[in-house]
């Protein structure tokens, strides 16, 4: 009887702790599962983003994020040139927003969060613009 606790406290609890480690350090990846990720130049620093390529992820963005692990923020291609409006809703961060025509940066926008806002706030591009990158404030 007396073998049982110590091969609880030797072998299975060790075993145990490293999986749960590891399944830990690997769940912030599992967060941009679905979501292709570029290196993109910004104000002449290089950033890591997340992908918005169709409506399901536009509609998404940064909603219930709460932070972001090695990705400085979502970038959102749209097939066209149109005025975009972005909201707060769901979205737990403070963003910067960039409006992008092409390559080139055409405004900029403070969108905060849900929390420090208090209500929806939405902000919208000052030109039309397909491109548009959310940053982390």
């Amino acid at each position: 009887m007396k073998k049982l606790p110590s091969l609880l406290v030797f072998f299975i609890l060790p075993v145990l702790i490293i999986v749960l480690l590891i399944l830990y350090v690997r769940l912030p990846g599992k967060q941009y599962k679905g979501w292709r990720q570029i290196s993109y130049r910004l104000e002449n620093r290089n950033y890591r983003l997340l992908v918005a390529k169709n409506q399901s992820q536009w509609e998404q963005g940064l909603m219930y994020f709460r932070k972001l692990d090695g990705v400085g923020g979502m970038i959102f291609e749209f097939p066209d040139k149109q005025y975009r409006t972005f909201w707060n809703k769901n979205t737990y961060m403070n963003l910067k927003l960039y409006w992008l025509d092409g390559d080139k940066v055409v405004g900029t926008s403070d969108l905060p969060s849900i929390e420090k806002s208090g209500s929806i706030i939405t902000v919208s591009s000052p030109a039309p613009v397909n491109n548009v990158i959310e940053m982390k404030q």
